[in-house]
């Protein structure tokens, strides 16, 4: 991909966020996800995409370790390739929206996750699950332009999940509408996948 074009999308995610965007909350509160807890603000949009920062963090430390290991053949690396670009892009973006609020990026140990083709799609499967529960689930939380940003990448999530579950036999949509979780499940599963703080 082009330095330029990923400059290009990272400041136009940032236009989106500082600037605002058409008020998409309604289709969300349509879709039942979970209601706010309290008003959305500039604050509290640093703190969901610190969150979600985290999350890309880890999918992307994640397929660049797996790349890296060279366990991955056929489907599974052409997998791995197309979307460890993707979650690099998704790190830029998020980095670039933030500027200096941005988070560090953590520790990460993955075990034999990057080191054997069966025990990496299976957790690609519950990283990329947990990606799109974790964009809905915060969804509700931030103003309309973060909003308008974040669906532009938890759209892609969702056909990395699809993908991933076409690759090992999984049926690509189990429900008619994904699960949203909160933020302290979020941390949970990135820990058990191999996120570490600091």
């Amino acid at each position: 991909m082009p330095v330029q074009e990923g400059a290009t999308r990272a400041q136009a995610l940032r236009r989106a966020i500082i600037g605002g965007g058409a008020i998409v909350g309604a289709a969300a509160a349509a879709s039942g996800l979970p209601q706010p807890t309290s008003a959305a603000s500039g604050e509290q949009d640093a703190r969901v995409l610190n969150l979600v920062l985290a999350l890309e963090y880890t999918e992307a430390a994640f397929y660049a370790e797996a790349l890296e290991r060279g366990a991955l053949s056929g489907d599974l690396e052409d997998f791995a390739r197309t979307v460890a670009q993707h979650e690099k892009e998704h790190v830029a973006f998020l980095e670039q929206a933030l500027g200096a609020g941005a988070d560090p990026a953590p520790r990460h140990d993955f075990g034999d996750r990057t080191k054997d083709a069966k025990a990496f799609a299976a957790a690609a499967v519950k990283l990329e699950d947990l990606a799109v529960a974790t964009y809905n689930g915060q969804a509700v939380n931030l103003t309309s332009g973060s909003l308008k940003a974040a669906a532009r990448i938890v759209s892609v999530e969702a056909r990395h999940a699809a993908w991933i579950r076409s690759i090992v036999g999984d049926v690509p949509a189990t429900e008619a509408v994904d699960p949203a979780i909160k933020e302290a499940e979020t941390r949970s599963r990135l820990k058990e996948l191999g996120w570490r703080a600091g």
